[in-house]
């Protein structure tokens, strides 16, 4: 079979940069990954930048290390087919800008620029994604292009639109696992060849538990409600039924009646659960690190920091005791976990769920909204409760969302520890 193509659309960050390695660790008959679209979200879109390509280059400075050593390459996907990497969305499309820097630091790392700048690689890179600087370079930009990605100069929602133009309708998987910005960019712009994608896999939201940014919302949805409310509506037989009002003018073309976004979410509600361990990562990393091997050394930096900052947040929710045991949730990987692992009987959801989006409120923006009020059926058709003004549960309108509840046996638990042998090797 041929391997399953994917996009993924991110804002590297902690967790984003694990799962970006695990899907680039695949072999190359498992997964292509077609596109990197970067957005703004966990930090800003040039500190994003910086942070990809650090990466690229940290995975060539990787497996150098490893054939030098006689250690198996791994990242055969990568080698084979080198993913375009382009940048997007600098903000929301409407409303406020927020990062989640008081989480993963000042430049989206934990400062792994500063505490390990030798796995930085120098601003020289930065031309590449610049349209300007490209036409003035002229052939000589040939002598710079990297060996394991192909930078774009073409804005991430349009390359998107490319790939999906280009590849066989139906083919392609966009897992989105930032602000949606980028995904509702592309669906205004070309609506027909944004519905080519056969899915799209969704880390964002949060249905019945407490928010990570406000009480009731995730930080993706959160950091641009209104391109989540639109993608999700997307999913919907009347999308202008869900669709929120919009000041700045953004509008989706006329929706075509026979054809509809497949949404897979994974919200807080499950993500949250699968965990990896401090104790499960520096098992693994910690003498490979000190072996020599660059990918084990760059991570154990931020991941690091990552455990110092939760072990802070842990002590202050405890009232000043300190907590033993701090685990890292692994919300974005959970979403390449799932492309890499759908045929698997384990996961369950469930179907065709009303979930919006809202936008606009003043407490409750990029807050999850459900209708758990029960429906009357009448025949084949489905009456109105008493109250229901608003037609909520009318057949025609609503989202149709498809929410995962449960991962295969033993994943909660054992996840970290795939995650890390894939990624590192061991």
């Amino acid at each position: 079979m041929p391997p399953q193509k994917i996009i993924i659309d991110t804002d590297p960050g902690v967790d984003d940069i694990l799962a970006l390695l695990l899907a680039l660790s695949s072999s190359a008959d498992e997964l292509q990954v077609l596109l990197i679209s970067l957005t703004f979200g966990n930090i800003d879109i040039q500190n994003v930048l910086r942070n990809t390509v650090a990466m690229f280059h940290v995975l060539e400075l990787e497996r150098e290390w490893r054939a030098q050593n006689g250690k198996k390459l791994g990242y055969e996907t990568l080698a084979v087919h080198p993913p375009i990497v382009a940048v997007g969305a600098e903000g929301p499309l409407e409303g406020e800008l927020l990062m989640a820097d008081y989480f993963h630091g000042i430049d989206g790392l934990g400062g792994v620029h500063t505490t390990a700048p030798h796995f930085t690689p120098q601003n020289s890179w930065a031309h590449l994604f610049d349209r300007e600087a490209q036409l003035e370079a002229g052939e000589t930009r040939k002598r710079h292009v990297p060996k394991n990605f192909r930078p774009s100069i073409l804005p991430a929602h349009r390359e998107m639109l490319r790939v999906l133009r280009e590849e066989e309708e139906g083919t392609v998987t966009i897992v989105a696992v930032g602000p949606l910005t980028n995904l509702a960019l592309a669906a205004e712009e070309d609506l027909d060849t944004f519905l080519r994608a056969k899915e799209v896999v969704v880390m964002g939201g949060t249905i019945d538990m407490e928010g990570n940014c406000t009480p009731v919302a995730e930080f993706n949805h959160y950091a641009c409600a209104y391109s989540a409310a639109r993608i999700y509506a997307l999913t919907s037989p009347s999308p202008q039924s869900t669709l929120p009002p919009s000041r700045s003018g953004f509008t989706l073309p006329t929706f075509p009646s026979t054809k509809r976004l497949n949404l897979v979410l994974f919200p807080l509600d499950i993500t949250t659960m699968h965990l990896l361990p401090q104790i499960t990562f520096s098992d693994a990393a910690t003498p490979l690190g000190e072996a020599g091997s660059p990918l084990a050394n760059w991570c154990s930096h931020f991941i690091a920091a990552t455990y110092r900052k939760m072990e802070v947040l842990h002590k202050d929710a405890a009232g000043g005791r300190r907590v033993q045991d701090v685990h890292l949730s692994l919300h974005d990987p959970m979403c390449i976990y799932y492309i890499l692992t759908r045929d698997d009987p384990g996961w369950r959801w469930r179907r065709d769920r009303d979930v919006r989006v809202d936008a606009t409120g003043q407490w409750t923006r990029g807050m999850c909204v459900v209708d758990r009020r029960t429906r009357r059926a009448v025949g084949k058709e489905e009456e109105l409760v008493v109250g229901d003004f608003d037609r909520w549960l009318h057949a025609g309108f609503g989202n149709r969302v498809q929410q995962v509840v449960g991962s295969p046996e033993g994943a909660e638990g054992a996840l970290g520890g795939w995650l890390v042998w894939r990624v590192f090797g061991c």
